[in-house]
């Protein structure tokens, strides 16, 4: 099996910083990336800016590959948008890459060549099977080991209380996004409008900034949270080491105080009904939120793992992470910056050489930097190669954040919504009241 590649799905930042890292290690890659280009998913959030700088944006193996090229590094102090990521970044990168990166190919199921999940027999001796699709059809290629970088975007969690969609849910599909909203192509959709924000986290955050510099237009926010009050959903303000995630909570807070924000606490949704020309809320204890026009639900994310299933994972029963790194990566004791660098180690499942990496890896878990990633990948690399000894070094050091965290943060266990550090926001200069993580 040595003469075939390393298999990672996704061609977003850790999926690309995987290639990278193993091309340096003289492993050859190959990424299989659904959408057209790289940072796919990036780009479905390009209006808004993070809250990591470029300093902690460019994996240093991809750096080292995109010098060569004559690629210009971005100042490190400054904080990119999504756009700005992707262009100046994701793609150069890919570019890098060169045909290594395979675009319009989605995978679509992970197995051992010739075995389903319950052979034991010769198991570890086969290659992985990796079927995608094309727009030419399926296909399906063999591979010494397998990254799975493919994130979590695509799997918004839903508006329901019970993990499950509220009932009524998807007949109000039209008025619900899972999405922060771009005002710039979206204000005719909310303006005037009395919209609710659901979620607690720093997505939310940045949702209601946003949408309280439309308080000119008549527009009403209500807040729904599931826990019992606000208590730190603000965060740290000034004393947080992400200066830009610290000043995204004093600004929700001002929003809140000057009035423009109606905040609705311990409301779990169990029933949207549609009454006339706009719908209800409807919470578990019988509580109503009326004349709503929209709903912007940024309740976290899951991971994907239906294709999955040929793959023997061992992973954590509420997490959906991997065993041994959950306890790491708890929302109820652990912010992103008390989350320390790991590896090979505890992302390994009983499906030898095969990795789930980036945010993915985190299950529902919402504490996710792009540095964490990038130091996931790098000791993957190095264990492929039969590095151990680097593998199991750690090589990343972060400031801590905890200010954003730790046990008691999260009441009835209600991870932050889009995450500590992950959530993108919106560019500064888009608002007029009073900013993935990193992936």
């Amino acid at each position: 099996m040595d003469e075939l590649p390393v298999i990672v799905a996704g061609a977003g930042p850790v999926g690309l910083a995987a290639a990278a890292e193993l091309l340096e290690r003289g492993l050859e890659p190959v990424v299989l990336e659904r959408g057209e280009r790289a940072g796919a998913a990036v780009a479905e959030w390009h209006h808004v800016r993070l809250f990591s700088s470029w300093s902690e944006l460019v994996d240093p193996a991809a750096a080292r590959l995109l010098e060569p090229t004559g690629w210009t590094r971005p100042d490190a102090a400054a904080y990119p948008t999504g756009r700005e990521w992707a262009d100046a970044y994701l793609r150069p990168l890919a570019a890098a890459l060169g045909d290594r990166v395979r675009f319009g190919a989605e995978v679509i199921g992970v197995a051992r060549r010739g075995r389903d999940r319950i052979v034991d027999s010769g198991r570890e001796g086969e290659p992985f099977s990796v079927h995608f699709r094309t727009a030419g059809g399926e296909e399906r290629a063999l591979a010494k080991a397998v990254i799975d970088a493919s994130g979590t975007w695509p799997t918004p969690n839903p508006l329901g209380g019970e993990g499950l969609p509220a009932i009524g849910e998807r007949a109000a599909a039209d008025r619900i996004s899972y999405r922060v909203p771009d005002l710039a192509a979206e204000r005719a959709r909310y303006a005037g409008k009395h919209v609710v924000v659901a979620g607690s986290g720093h997505s939310a955050l940045t949702a209601l900034t946003a949408l309280a510099g439309l308080g000119d237009a008549g527009t009403r926010i209500s807040w729904v949270l599931r826990r019992g009050g606000i208590g730190h959903t603000f965060g740290g303000g000034e004393a947080d080491q992400l200066p830009a995630r610290g000043a995204l909570g004093l600004r929700a807070k001002e929003a809140v105080d000057a009035g423009l924000v109606t905040v609705v606490t311990g409301f779990r949704t169990e029933a949207i009904e549609h009454t006339g020309g706009s719908i209800a809320l409807v919470s578990a204890d019988g509580h109503r939120i009326e004349a709503v026009d929209e709903v912007i639900a940024l309740t976290g994310f899951r991971p994907e793992l239906s294709w999955l299933s040929e793959i023997r994972l061992e992973l954590d029963p509420t997490l959906q992470a991997p065993v041994a790194l959950a306890p790491l990566v708890d929302p109820n004791v652990h912010s992103c910056g008390t989350v320390y660098p790991h590896g090979a180690k505890e992302l390994s499942h009983p499906e030898q050489n095969f990795y789930l990496a980036g945010m993915k890896s985190y299950g529902r878990a919402p504490t996710f930097l792009a540095q964490t990633g990038y130091e996931q990948v790098r000791s993957i690399a190095a264990a492929l190669a039969g590095d151990h000894e680097a593998a199991a070094r750690v090589e990343l050091i972060m400031a801590e954040t905890g200010v954003c965290g730790g046990a008691g943060l999260f009441d009835e266990a209600e991870p932050a919504a889009g995450g500590c550090c992950g959530a993108p926001e919106p560019e500064l200069l888009t608002l007029s009241a009073p900013r993935a993580a990193g992936s």
